[in-house]
């Protein structure tokens, strides 16, 4: 499925999918809302989340924190599912679009994990951040079960 990068060329301009895993085998993924095209989360993808993505038309992602990939909803039951993959111009770098119904993409309990801002007008090393998303779509304890949350300190 994926090619051995030959050349430039072949990477900026060429039709052949040949994309470039870092040094830990994974790529970055930005997701986005299909309906809305609002950012629901960041992610890594190694070679075989993936392929997986490409063959199921649904988001498999590879949690670093877990060590292990997950596909994305398959707890919670708000399935991401691929409406369009695109990849940057030098392959290193990917961005999915997808669709989960009215549902949610982040295991805090909000729509999307880019639930708060930084407002651009503090002039103090004291940022508060700022929620954009006023309440959760769901709770966390209810949906996850006592599951270890991801997060790591």
């Amino acid at each position: 499925m994926f090619k051995k990068r030959i050349s430039v060329e072949q990477v900026e301009e060429g039709k052949e999918l040949c994309p470039k895993f870092d040094q830990n085998g994974l790529i970055p993924v930005i997701t986005t809302d299909y309906k809305s095209g609002e950012i629901l989360m960041h992610g890594y993808m190694n070679e075989e989340a993936f392929k997986k993505t490409i063959e199921t038309k649904e988001a498999h992602y590879f949690s670093r924190s877990r060590n292990a990939i997950w596909h994305k909803g398959k707890t919670s039951g708000w399935v991401q599912k691929v409406k369009f993959i695109r990849i940057d111009d030098d392959q290193d770098s990917v961005w999915i679009s997808v669709d989960i119904s009215d549902g949610a993409s982040c295991h805090v309990g909000y729509y999307s994990c880019f639930y708060r801002s930084i407002p651009l007008e503090n002039k103090t090393d004291d940022i508060e951040l700022k929620f954009e998303e006023k309440e959760k779509t769901f709770d966390p304890e209810i949906v996850y079960k006592g599951q270890p949350n991801p997060t790591k300190l």
